[in-house]
């Protein structure tokens, strides 16, 4: 055994010198040899094309014709086409990097053999013979052109506008020549270059954007121009644009091309005519998550970037932990977030057809009946099934008696004869459940599972970009594989990052310990990151669709803090809230010398840095009410607002107070002040400005926290005792007595504000006449100790 190990180890050791000796003989420095050594595929293939352009040319290939050998081995897609390119090749009839670029291109385009040898000529140069007289021409008729502007800028024109030009017109011309010849008619034309030739030219100045415009971009949609942010949809668009267009899915990468490829694509162009289609595809047995409006931004923002349309399709084959309330939440929170899907589809549209095609697979030898049990499938290493080679009849005759339900559930499955690129062996297509449908009724007894669904309601819909979470990345091959294997349209499946918060969870699973705990109220508990929760604190939809936007579409999974998401509501908010005034803590405030025998009326601007947005009144009386901590009895170095001695102005009121008597209880404490006021015109300028009520509303008030003291609350190194004992003793403050003044009386929940220096509330559904309820959505400010 170990004679033959070393024996093995020499021969390899023979190999790699006999490869670096190819190698380095066509030009390759010895440091890239060895490191395209280290590339098993590389170095193959560069190997088959030295060898192969030896045969033809002898031993000795120059520098050049190397250089067009080590980059089609290297850049070539599909080394099935490796043969035909290094004959042109050696038969020097590909001569230039530039041609290479083209042959490369025409056959990742033509995918299919045998190829059109004399289109793919057409399309490489193959026999053109561009002359010097040619070239000379194409430069003099370029230099023709910008003549005027030649003798005007001299040397400091851009030159290389000419070489694109002339090279526009002689596609196969060499670059070297190109340049030389414009170099020598610029010469002639200018004369040599001046002192004023060779001084720097000076850079124009560029013009400031207002920050409105740099954050915003003019939109054709529909026919009409808008302003959209260019937050939303230009980085959707900027990761996408190396996405593959429609109908040319061959050109992805791993892409599978079968004989029926080209056909396939053909009709499915005909049927979309080129459009770009997505889909979102949650399962309907949960609510939506942060997560989640990344996937909804990405698939429908994409679609609406280039053009297209977006489906949202319910994977609803699993009816055990489907419900009606997760069906309508969902198409609620992708509508709340501006989106509208083109169709609202679902897996069990497609039952029966999916059902012919189980059928068409077990015919084609491709699928069949297993009876192992779920335990026994389990992981990546299991063992092989027993009934993996059983008679294609027997399969047909079993799979009919599952779908009659002959079969208990766990008795039988029908799995699909593949290898997943995780190693997963086989996997499941269809399971017993004796669960009823909330769609189809009993009318199955058998369900399709996720690896089997999701590929082939893509291919029924003609999906052109089927856009997914990177978990998903092992499933790809059997994506590609089940469409081929029933020769049907197969779409395009990327892996993208998923999203992820700190200081949260978002499994179904942990959410529903959450509220069987007693920890959160339901899945809206505006301390979750679910997307209920979301509005229901009073995040706006702009806000979440920014944040998204702003993590970008990358490969790399991303964590984020909160307070990215909470910076984002704050912009948008501060834009839309109208402001009001709110106490949460009520101080009574007598003023004894007011100045009129009944209330005041004051207006308050909505948005006070832009008056132009409206107005609202609110009532100004004798008694007010500010903010227990807006009054201290003992100044305090640095302390502005109200003390003995110390006045402060009344926002909006056009009035100071300053404090004449303290009453207190039998306690000591503060109950109320007695304060004199002056117009504010008349007073010494204040060195504080307090917010107040007067004839307020009585209202209720939610202050949340986070829900977890630790970032990580699923990360057994971080918290120990799992997730349940890392809860926040203090994530939910209720203030029961707050004031707010009555200019918010007429608002619906959801409806936003901002109480003037305490942050931004929103309405929340549990208000009833007489009591309104606010959720504090984020503070004016972020808190330091929380970045």
């Amino acid at each position: 055994m170990a004679a033959a190990a070393a024996a093995a180890g020499a021969m390899a050791a023979e190999e790699a010198e006999e490869a670096l000796g190819l190698f380095t003989g066509i030009g390759l420095s010895e440091a890239k040899a060895r490191e395209t050594l280290r590339n098993g595929a590389l170095s193959a293939l560069l190997r088959r094309a030295v060898l192969q352009a030896r045969s033809a040319l002898g031993p000795a290939l120059d520098k050049a014709t190397g250089t067009l050998l080590y980059n089609a081995a290297a850049r070539l897609k599909d080394p099935k086409h490796l043969g035909f390119l290094v004959g042109y090749i050696a038969r020097r009839e590909i001569l230039t990097d530039l041609q290479l670029g083209a042959a490369l291109e025409y056959v990742r385009n033509h995918p299919l053999e045998p190829l059109d040898v004399a289109d793919f000529e057409r399309a490489c140069g193959v026999g053109v013979c561009v002359t010097p007289e040619q070239i000379e021409e194409a430069v003099e008729a370029v230099i023709s052109e910008h003549r005027a502007e030649l003798l005007a800028e001299r040397y400091h024109f851009n030159m290389g506008l000419l070489m694109g030009e002339a090279r526009s017109r002689l596609r196969w011309a060499d670059g070297k020549t190109i340049k030389n010849e414009v170099d020598l008619q610029v010469l002639h034309l200018l004369g040599p270059k001046t002192e004023a030739d060779l001084e720097k030219k000076p850079k124009a100045a560029k013009a400031r954007l207002a920050p409105a415009e740099k954050q915003k971009v003019a939109v054709v949609e529909n026919g009409e121009v808008g302003m959209e942010t260019r937050s939303l949809l230009e980085q959707l668009r900027g990761e996408a644009l190396k996405f593959h267009k429609p109908g040319e899915n061959y050109k992805t990468e791993g892409y599978v091309v079968t004989p029926n490829t080209m056909a396939l694509l053909k009709q499915h162009l005909a049927i979309t005519g080129g459009q770009v289609r997505t889909r979102f595809p949650p399962e309907p047995n949960g609510i939506l998550h942060i997560g989640h409006a990344k996937a909804i931004n990405f698939n429908f923002g994409y679609a609406k970037a280039n053009g297209g349309i977006c489906f949202l399709r319910y994977d609803d084959t699993n009816p055990e932990k489907e419900e009606e309330k997760y069906f309508t939440a969902i198409r609620e929170m992708v509508e709340w977030l501006g989106y509208q899907p083109c169709a609202v589809t679902h897996a069990s549209d497609y039952f029966d057809q999916l059902y012919t095609w189980a059928l068409e697979l077990i015919r084609r030898g491709q699928a069949y009946v297993c009876h192992q049990k779920v335990e026994e499938i389990k992981g990546h290493n299991p063992p092989p099934s027993p009934w993996r080679d059983r008679p294609v009849e027997e399969s047909l005759l079993l799979f009919e008696d599952m779908r009659k339900g002959k079969f208990g559930e766990g008795e039988a499955t029908l799995r699909m004869k593949l290898v997943m690129e995780d190693g997963k062996m086989d996997p499941v297509a269809y399971r017993v459940k004796f669960t009823p449908h909330h769609r189809t009724g009993d009318k199955w007894c058998i369900y399709p599972t996720y690896d089997y669904t999701h590929c082939l309601c893509d291919s029924i819909e003609h999906i052109t970009h089927s856009l997914c979470t990177k978990e998903f990345q092992a499933r790809r091959s059997s994506y590609f594989w089940l469409c081929n294997a029933l020769d049907v349209y197969c779409p395009v499946q990327w892996e993208y990052g998923r999203l992820n918060l700190l200081y949260t969870v978002v499994s179904k699973r942990k959410i529903i310990r959450l509220v069987e705990t007693g920890a959160v109220r339901d899945w809206d508990d505006p301390r979750l990151f679910t997307l209920t929760a979301l509005r229901r604190r009073g995040f706006p939809p702009e806000a979440i669709n920014n944040f998204c936007a702003r993590v970008g579409v990358t490969v790399a999974q991303a964590t984020m803090e909160p307070h990215l998401l909470e910076a984002c509501a704050r912009e948008v908010l501060n834009e839309q809230a109208p402001r009001a005034m709110a106490v949460l803590e009520p101080l009574r405030v007598t003023i004894t010398n007011f100045p009129a025998p009944k209330a005041l009326e004051v207006l308050v601007p909505n948005f006070p840095a832009d008056e132009s947005r409206g107005f609202h009144k609110v009532p100004f009386q004798p008694t007010i009410y500010i903010e227990e901590t807006d009054f201290r009895e003992e100044m305090d170095k640095g302390y502005k607002r109200l003390a003995p001695g110390q006045p402060v102005g009344l926002r909006h009121a056009g009035y100071v107070i300053a404090v004449q008597n303290i009453i207190k209880d039998a306690s000591g404490r503060v109950i109320e002040l007695e304060v004199t006021c002056t117009k504010s015109d008349l007073a010494e300028k204040p060195k504080a400005f307090i917010h107040w009520v007067s004839e307020p509303l009585a209202c209720e008030v939610r202050l949340y926290e986070r829900l977890f003291l630790h970032k990580n609350p699923e990360d057994p190194s971080e918290v120990p005792g799992g997730f349940l004992s890392d809860l926040n003793p203090d994530s939910l403050r209720v203030v029961h007595n707050a004031l707010v003044d009555s200019s918010v009386l007429s608002a619906r929940p959801f409806d936003k504000f901002q109480f003037e220096r305490l942050g931004y509330f929103s309405v929340d559904p549990d208000s009833k006449e007489g009591k309104m309820v606010f959720n504090r959505t984020v503070t004016l400010k972020e808190d330091p100790g929380k970045a």
